[in-house]
């Protein structure tokens, strides 16, 4: 049974996936001139022992933030088991180590890792705090502001609308009607029809 509804439209192409292929391919050939640029005034060996240093020092980074951030989970399920073995509820996360914002000091290693000046340059910036802490806030109040948008419900729920806006053939909205089906009450003395799925 159709509604007559008309098929849905392609969905529109986000403005991310149109201009960030583009945006790296410009951060690519930006990268490689100011690598060309530094070599040719102060030489390749200079340009090489510049990468090499930022590489060894994002994994210094990585690693220092990585064990910061295994701590901070260890410490949290240690409180929350003595909580428990004690029988008094636990307290509500006190947020161990969020300033450190371990994530963007990652990330801050991680481009540091990546060769290039550029890279470096953001890099070294993640690893200042300020910079973390300013752009952690601003990360949370993106996230909340995301999550306020939302409808209510579960994942679930937001998950089957999401399906439902744009089905791509996957989902057909409509209701099954069966013509074979007995029309009218059943006698109780005739025999049940097999069941069928």
């Amino acid at each position: 049974m159709t509604t007559g509804a008309p098929p849905p439209l392609a969905p529109k192409r986000s403005r991310a996936r149109t201009f960030l292929p583009l945006a790296l391919v410009a951060w690519l050939v930006l990268e490689i001139w100011l690598l060309t640029v530094v070599a040719g005034a102060a030489g390749g060996l200079t340009v090489l022992g510049l990468l090499v240093g930022g590489a060894v020092l994002g994994a210094v980074v990585i690693k220092r933030a990585g064990r910061r951030a295994f701590r901070n989970l260890t410490e949290t399920f240690q409180q929350a088991q003595a909580a428990a073995q004690s029988g008094v509820a636990p307290a509500p996360a006190d947020r161990i180590g969020a300033e450190d914002r371990n994530g963007f000091l990652m990330l801050g290693g991680l481009l540091l890792m990546l060769p290039g000046l550029v890279s470096d340059a953001l890099g070294l910036l993640l690893l200042v705090p300020p910079v973390r802490s300013m752009l952690g806030r601003y990360a949370e109040k993106a996230v909340e502001r995301r999550m306020s948008a939302a409808p209510r419900g579960s994942l679930q729920d937001a998950f089957q609308q999401a399906r439902m806006h744009r089905p791509d053939g996957k989902v057909v909205q409509g209701e099954v009607v069966r013509e074979d089906a007995p029309r009218g009450p059943r006698d109780p003395q005739d025999p049940r029809p097999p069941l069928t799925p």
